[in-house]
């Protein structure tokens, strides 16, 4: 049984984005300060990396992300979000860009490491990441979507991986990424230990779970489903670059 905790977590996550966004402008909610936490520590990859790719230092990149995280606790850029710009992610990276250029001292460096203490940043593996990506000409606002992409669909999967712990699915997990003309139904049969129709099947059931979970996910992100579409079709274009 979850603990009330991870009921609070589940909770948190089954409302939209922009919700927790509305109630943390209010000042009155502190599980909407919870779930801009946690929505950060998800989101923030994509932030740094914006912060990089736009010319600043390793040190002072971190020094922004975290003022700039604290500067949205502390309300100062909720109070007038337009949410019929309609995406999270558009007004996650307007915001910081009004906050790189209108928000930044020098003295939030004596924020530094003030985060919110339970919250596990690992700057090293962001910045790892910057290194061995090959160099390209697309602006730091296309690298951006990429990046958000990328960190959406990692938590699609933790959330998957979480909800499928009694199927190995470890194992499974390759599968979604296939094409379907890759896939050797009679390897998995082999490999499971069942008939190659119960491959079948038990794949296209994950695939099917994997697909909801990524449109629930992309739906929270908006302020209507009617956008769920476009969207997904606007962060794939931007995992292949196009």
């Amino acid at each position: 049984m979850p603990s009330p905790s991870e009921n609070s977590r589940v909770s948190l996550f089954l409302t939209t984005r922009w919700t927790l966004v509305g109630d943390a402008a209010c000042g009155e909610d502190s599980r909407a300060e919870e779930g801009l936490a946690q929505l950060f520590q998800i989101y923030w990859p994509p932030l740094y990396r914006y912060v990089r790719r736009s010319g600043r230092q390793e040190q002072d990149a971190e020094d922004l992300v975290q003022g700039f995280f604290l500067h949205l606790l502390e309300g100062k850029g909720l109070g007038s979000v337009d949410r019929e710009r309609g995406r999270f992610r558009a007004f996650l990276l307007a915001a910081l860009k009004n906050y790189l250029a209108n928000e930044w001292r020098r003295d939030h460096r004596q924020k530094r490491g003030g985060l919110i203490t339970h919250l596990s940043i690992d700057w090293r593996d962001a910045e790892t990441g910057l290194g061995i990506e090959p160099p390209d000409d697309r602006s730091p606002d296309k690298h951006f979507d990429r990046e958000w992409a990328i960190a959406l669909l990692d938590k699609v999967l933790d959330d998957l991986g979480n909800d499928e712990k009694d199927q190995d699915f470890t194992r499974w997990k390759p599968f979604l990424s296939m094409s379907s003309d890759r896939i050797s139904y009679t390897a998995i049969a082999k490999e499971f230990g069942m008939s190659e129709g119960a491959a079948r099947v038990a794949v296209h059931r994950l695939r099917k779970r994997y697909r909801q979970r990524l449109r629930d996910e992309i739906a929270r992100t908006l302020t209507t489903d009617d956008l769920v579409d476009e969207e997904m079709r606007a962060l794939f274009a931007a995992l292949t670059g196009q």
